[in-house]
Formats: C-alpha cells, structure tokens, sequence
C-alpha cells in the first residue's frame, strides 16, 4: 500500500510537502503539486480513511442498532435510515442484538471505538426487561450521540423518535366501540415491551371512557415461547361472545383471523379484527386485514435527521423527541 511517506521519498520532500500538495495549498509551489499528483496518480495511491476520519475526529458513518432483523417493521425501518443517510452523506454498520442484552452492549462497544460517529438503536427486548440502561448511559457519557427509536425508556436523556402507540391502540378501540363491540379483547405477546405496555394502556382508556361498555377489559398476553395458535384457539373456546379483536403484535391479527374463519365466524359480520402491523401481511389474508400503519419510513427517516441535527449542534443542551402518529388502515376485516 503506498502511502505518504513514500511519495515523499521518491520526491525527497516532506511528508507534510506531500500532503499540502495533494491539498492544493497555497503555501507549495505549482511545479511541487504538479510532481506530488502525478506520482501519486501513478503509483495508485489512495488516502487512508480511517486515518483522516480520526484526524478530523469525524468518520461520516452512522451505527445502527436493531433487535430483530427478521421484523418487517426494523427490516423496514433499517431500510429507511440507510436511504436516508446516504442522501446525507453518510455511511451506516448495522448490528444485530438478536432481542439480547449482551449482544446489544458488545455492538455499543464494538462501535464506539471511534469507527461511527453516534447510533441510532431501539432497544432489546432482553434490556427492556432488565431496565438496565447503563451500557446507553456509558456512551451518552463520552458525548457520542445516540437516537433511540420505536422501544426507547424515559430513563434515557437523550434524542427520540416515538410512534403514539397509546393514540394508536386508543383509536382503534374507539373504532370497534363505534361498530357497536360489546366484547373487545386485545392480544399481545409484547406485554413486557414498552411499545406493548403503551398499545395495552390505549386500549383500557378506551373502553374505561365508553359509557355503553359492560363487560370487562380482557387482554390476553402471550409469552415469547408461548405458541400463539394455541392461545388463541383457546381465546375463541373460552370466550365465545367475542365480537372484536385488537392485536398488537405483528403476528396476532392475521393468526386470530385465520382462527375466526376456521371456527366459522363471519368477518365481519359477528367478529371485527385490527392488527398493529404493516403492508407484509395483506397478501395473505381473506379479507384484508385492518392494520394501524406505523409509517415507518418515516420513522426511519427523523431518526437520521435528528443524529445528524445533533452531530451539527453538539453544544445542543435540550433533547427532541419526535413522535410518528399511527393510521388506522380499514379494510376488510372491520365495518
């Protein structure tokens, strides 16, 4: 690999001539630049940029940390900071926590040698859980910047992009109270999540506000190693009377669809259904699922813009928190 000091040798001039003249400085002579830029155009030599980056304290690259690839929403979400930090000039390295907690602090760690200039990350499943934020707090501490987006803790001082996940839930509640519901159950295998625990929280103002509302709010939590098939068959056997369904997973919603017309409901004649999840599942339903669309395009997008807003404005005391406000998709699973 050539480097500085070897074009210096061969032109016996200082690395700093060399390197001055590859900058077109003023203070070397034309005939120098001419000499310095043509032996470098000859011998192929390309400027170190992990050197420069450290140099100018500044790598143009973002780290991204997401919980789970195979989720359509960060799949998506991924998709939507690389678009966006490209258009800004910037690079990202993504890592994977895989929902873990020590997977998450080792990719902190790993990245925060200097090879990114801040993160954008929503936080493992495992570390929501715990509430040990300290690994978070550690990098905050050395003044690398960091977005967190979709699962975040108000334990964290710092930047945010957030869905309304309560507005969201709440919403679709109403809207089944509208259709005239008397029995609204809500599913959820992210209970333990903070964007869980929002949705859940959505759902229970609703019915709690509805005057013409008498049975009892009925959530049905499913663990992580839980089948979801089996609780939900079981939903429909012990509660017969159901007439309206919210799910706020990703996966929920189309299971309790394909349940209901099994058992021979008429969707959605005696049962209405909601799902909290993208366009990834319409192509498998009969009907159309009714979703909450959480836009994450443009989730992704102000969580890049809110990095870069603060990497330009470091001296920024004040923290912003972005909030996405949620859609309710209807279509053929609702009246």
């Amino acid at each position: 690999m050539v480097t500085l000091k070897h074009l210096a040798e061969q032109l016996n001039v200082s690395v700093s001539t060399v390197s001055k003249a590859l900058h077109d400085s003023d203070e070397i002579s034309p005939d120098t630049i001419e000499r310095v830029k043509a032996l470098a155009k000859f011998l192929n030599y390309k400027p170190n940029q992990l050197a420069v980056s450290l140099k100018n304290s500044k790598t143009n690259t973002i780290g991204v940390i997401i919980p789970n690839i195979l989720n359509h929403f960060f799949a998506k979400a991924l998709f939507a900071i690389e678009q966006e930090a490209n258009k800004q000039g910037y690079n990202i390295i993504t890592c994977l926590s895989n929902e873990l907690y020590a997977k998450e602090v080792n990719s902190l760690q790993l990245l925060s040698n200097g090879s990114v200039d801040g993160f954008i990350m929503s936080i493992a499943e495992e570390t929501q859980i715990s509430n040990n934020l300290d690994h978070i707090e550690a990098i905050l501490k050395q003044h690398v910047p960091i977005v967190l987006f979709d699962r975040v803790s108000e334990k964290i001082t710092t930047d945010k992009v957030i869905i309304d996940d309560f507005d969201a839930a709440y919403q679709a509640t109403n809207h089944l109270l509208s259709e005239g519901r008397k029995h609204i159950v809500l599913i959820s295998n992210i209970d333990e999540l903070s964007v869980g625990k929002l949705r859940t929280n959505g759902y229970h103002e609703a019915l709690k506000e509805a005057k013409n509302y008498d049975s009892e709010p009925l959530v049905i939590a499913i663990k992580r190693d839980g089948s979801i098939e089996a609780e939900i068959e079981k939903l429909f056997k012990d509660h017969a009377a159901i007439d309206g369904i919210i799910a706020i997973d990703n996966t929920s919603g189309v299971v309790a669809l394909h349940k209901a017309l099994k058992l021979n409901y008429k969707v959605p004649e005696d049962l209405s259904i909601i799902g909290f999840s993208d366009e990834n599942v319409l192509q498998f339903t009969d009907p159309k699922l009714s979703t909450i669309s959480q836009h994450t395009i443009d989730v992704g997008k102000a969580s890049v813009e809110l990095l870069i807003n603060r990497l330009q404005n470091k001296s920024e005391t004040s923290t912003e928190i972005k909030t996405i406000k949620a859609q309710l998709q209807l279509r053929g699973t609702t009246k």
